[in-house]
């Protein structure tokens, strides 16, 4: 039976799943938004119904939502089994790290195709209009939980390594 003491847990696995939760926050805010720059369309865009005008990470596709169960997954595997030797020493760490830079890169492809959610017709009026599409503030979080999970998960590498660098004979 693995042991599920919390007070075991490190401050790399704790950030490891606050990012993770931050990112699962995120799925619920805007990460799509269309903005105008002309006064009198920014007038029609605050008339429209709010769905129309934002997209939570739901309705902006699956570079927005996977990405951020590959970060709170392993955030919490790490939280669960991180202090469980064996569990670790297979290579938990480097799962983690791995995931994270995966949902990295997934949001990243998500960012440059962000317009891709609408087809050419639609993307088509909106530029004629003077829209534009833009990133919302889950996107933003959810990009500062990749990073922040990325970077603990490497200091875990580097931990588990030097760990068991002292173990051997």
């Amino acid at each position: 039976m693995p042991d599920l003491a919390l007070k075991k847990v490190t401050w790399r696995e704790w950030l490891g799943l606050a990012a993770g939760l931050l990112a699962l926050v995120a799925l619920f805010l805007p990460w799509t938004t269309l903005t105008a720059s002309r006064p009198e369309i920014e007038d029609v865009l605050t008339t429209l119904p709010a769905d129309d005008v934002t997209r939570d990470a739901w309705r902006s596709g699956f570079l927005a939502w996977a990405p951020v169960f590959l970060l709170f997954l392993p955030g919490l595997a790490v939280v669960l089994f991180g202090r469980v030797d064996a569990v670790r020493r297979a290579g938990l760490p480097h799962l983690w790290l791995m995931a994270a830079i995966g949902a990295l890169l997934l949001m990243l492809l998500g960012w440059i195709s962000l317009d891709w959610q609408f087809d050419a017709d639609q993307r088509g009026i909106l530029s004629a209009a003077g829209i534009e599409i833009g990133s919302g503030l889950g996107r933003y979080l959810g990009l500062l939980a990749a990073v922040v999970s990325a970077v603990v998960a490497f200091f875990d590498v580097r931990r588990l390594r030097a760990e068991t660098r002292v173990r051997r004979p």
